[in-house]
């Protein structure tokens, strides 16, 4: 059974920690002020999205990593269609502005890319950007997508890809 002082202590701990996440979020709203850029609310890179008439998105399998398997030693240059989800919500930010996913291999090297633009209207209200991203996948290792609001760097999105050799008449090992 807990005694009083204890009850106290775990007490001023929820408190000190309300406290402190209080602050972060003013600093964080201070920054974005400074910044001039929207919250990221979502990047993801999943197989397909579906938009209901009301907005509502729904993604189909989000992936961060893919196995691709072939019967070389080395991996055949191959096509991938994916799907890219970016959702900001506004905070300060009001017009519009452009919002670029941008595909880096695992070598470092800029693979092509997509560029929105994006109306955003300020307050709690989103924007929801979907990019088709049609790849081929020439080496294996980490794809980054990066994802730039006017040419600044926001996040960045990983995907895996894994190349396993198999005997011709056998299946990829799961």
């Amino acid at each position: 059974m807990l005694g009083n002082g204890q009850k106290e202590v775990c007490f001023f701990q929820a408190t000190l920690f309300f406290t402190v996440g209080l602050a972060e979020v003013r600093t964080t709203m201070k920054e974005q002020a400074e910044r001039f850029r929207p919250y990221l609310s979502m990047a993801v890179i999943c197989e397909r999205v579906l938009q209901e008439r009301d907005g509502v998105l729904s993604l189909i399998r989000i992936i961060t990593q893919i196995n691709i398997a072939g019967p070389d030693e080395e991996m055949r240059p191959t096509p991938l269609q994916l799907t890219a989800v970016v959702a900001f919500t506004a905070g300060f930010v009001r017009g519009k502005y452009r919002v670029r996913v941008r595909p880096v291999s695992p070598s470092g090297i800029e693979v092509g890319g997509a560029e929105i633009p994006a109306f955003f209207e300020g307050e709690d209200r989103g924007v929801n950007l979907i990019f088709n991203v049609g790849l081929v996948m020439k080496e294996e290792g980490i794809f980054w997508f990066d994802v730039l609001f006017e040419d600044e760097l926001v996040t960045r999105m990983p995907l895996r890809v894994l190349y396993q050799r198999v005997a011709p008449g056998f299946p990829p090992i799961s």
